[in-house]
């Protein structure tokens, strides 16, 4: 375990996977044809039953925590903010189900993954907006300073960009570069959000 990058999770231990706020894929398209379809740009597809689109990471909880004592010098012990992170997510309200489309494939982080680049109502938008304002007043609560620098620092968390990109990821891209890849538009569907791996947090 003291050799897990932080951060990453190795599904063949019992470690703790990284929690997030996700909703799931419902559907791609008119039927499994369309999804099958990107075969065409992506190296092993994933699994339709799987999908999901991230609306924030968080993390391992465990090392999330651990990052908000070393920021805090120890002020916030890793059990109080353990405690307040769990409250903080047991009170996020749910995102209803909603349709978004895409028209084209982007490349992801360092390109080694690829996936839809999704257009969503504006109401998601407005809901990843305050998903992101809560963690702030988590971190205060937490007595966090500087915590746009936090944010951006934390190992667990790995924000990369500000930005947030509404995204699907479906595999390996064939092409090189980032993209975009057109496709031709498709309908996405999604489910309520859900806090993913949800089971492994204390209380839970």
């Amino acid at each position: 375990m003291a050799n897990r990058p932080r951060g990453g999770w190795d599904s063949t231990t019992l470690t703790a996977p990284p929690i997030t706020v996700e909703v799931p894929v419902l559907s791609v398209g008119a039927g499994p044809s369309d999804y099958e379809e990107l075969a065409r740009y992506v190296w092993a597809l994933r699994r339709p039953r799987g999908l999901h689109m991230t609306l924030l990471h968080l993390g391992v909880a465990e090392d999330f925590c651990r990052d908000v004592t070393q920021w805090t010098k120890g002020i916030t012990s890793a059990e109080s903010a353990m405690v307040g992170t769990v409250s903080w997510l047991e009170a996020l309200p749910v995102l209803e189900a909603f349709s978004g489309s895409s028209e084209s494939l982007i490349a992801l982080g360092r390109g080694g993954v690829c996936g839809l680049e999704i257009a969503v109502p504006a109401f998601v938008r407005d809901y990843q907006l305050a998903l992101v304002r809560g963690l702030h007043e988590l971190l205060d609560e937490l007595l966090v300073d500087n915590i746009d620098d936090f944010i951006l620092s934390s190992p667990a968390l790995g924000f990369r960009s500000p930005r947030w990109v509404p995204h699907v990821a479906v595999g390996r891209p064939k092409y090189r570069g980032r993209g975009p890849w057109e496709i031709g538009r498709v309908g996405v569907e999604f489910g309520e959000s859900r806090i993913r791996n949800r089971q492994f947090l204390p209380g839970f």
